[in-house]
């Protein structure tokens, strides 16, 4: 016999504005606790010293975390040059110190270029890849470093704000993956001085902006459980950007049966949104465009 969830059966996406000084699992639990959910996750790790953009999926949503995970990142970043440390950020202790007073704005700016495209980056021992199923960080804690391998990502992205003195403010978009304290790091090795994430905010994860994301403290003062569920976003938000495909109630019927479908005037190779046709369209899920032009189920949303 299946265990029964705890909790009561919510279904979307909440946008949470994570404060400095928790983890992103912190952050789970907390909106787990206040919604009474049976089911959340998050979307892709926000260091402790970080803010802002995290996107939880309630419920169904969890279906389509993976998308998120996927998908591009932007962030605030201020960078101390001339001081390094060993975690990359200021939660670290410093290892090296160097003096960055005479750096310009104008040199900031000529190497940044040599960060925007695609880049190799070595994952820090502070992060959260896994290692023979261990995280890096724990093994770093433990006194332990691996070889990490170069990953290529893509800085879309990467602007000089403002300085002032020894501390420099970016702008980063980039892909997945990518790592901002591994950035500042090589950026201070190009200006010879080194350098550390001071402070790190995102300010959007794929679709979701910072203007949608809710504190804890308004979260706090809800009153219940219909004030809670009215801040959530749709399942379907998590792969807005989509083409929308919506079948007929007797189409509808063979795919959520697992079946492939015949549509007219879908998109010729791609995933797509599915909704069923009626007074009020149903998200079904999402698919694949299969080489016959048919759509192929690839995950559905369970029915009421």
């Amino acid at each position: 016999m299946a265990r029964k969830r705890k909790g009561r059966p919510v279904n979307g996406v909440l946008v949470v504005d994570k404060p400095a000084g928790i983890s992103s699992n912190d952050a789970v639990q907390r909106a787990k606790r206040l919604f009474g959910a049976q089911k959340v996750g998050h979307t892709g790790s926000l260091d402790p010293l970080a803010t802002g953009v995290l996107p939880l999926c309630f419920g169904e949503a969890t279906k389509f975390s993976q998308f998120l995970l996927d998908a591009d990142k932007k962030y605030r970043a201020r960078i101390c040059l001339g001081v390094s440390t060993e975690t990359g950020d200021a939660d670290g202790e410093v290892i090296a110190e160097a003096d960055a007073s005479s750096v310009t704005a104008a040199q900031v700016a000529a190497e940044l270029k040599n960060f925007v495209g695609e880049i190799e980056q070595v994952p820090s021992m502070y992060s959260a890849l896994k290692h023979q199923g261990q995280p890096l960080y724990k093994l770093a804690r433990q006194g332990v470093e691996v070889e990490r391998a170069p990953r290529k990502v893509t800085v879309y992205c990467a602007e000089l704000l403002q300085v002032t003195g020894t501390e420099i403010e970016l702008f980063v978009h980039c892909s997945k993956g990518t790592y901002i304290r591994s950035l500042a790091e090589d950026l201070g090795t190009a200006l010879d001085c080194g350098g550390h994430v001071a402070g790190l905010r995102r300010l959007a994860a794929g679709p979701y902006k910072e203007e949608q994301a809710v504190s804890f403290e308004k979260l706090n003062a809800m009153s219940g459980p219909e004030e809670l569920d009215a801040l959530l976003l749709p399942v379907s938000s998590a792969v807005d950007s989509w083409p929308i495909m919506r079948l007929h109630q007797d189409t509808a019927h063979y795919l959520l049966r697992g079946q492939p479908v015949q549509v007219a005037h879908a998109p010729t190779e791609g995933w797509v949104q599915i909704f069923e046709s009626g007074e009020e369209d149903r998200f079904l899920g999402v698919g694949e465009i299969l080489t016959d032009g048919r759509i192929a189920p690839r995950r559905l949303v369970a029915s009421d």
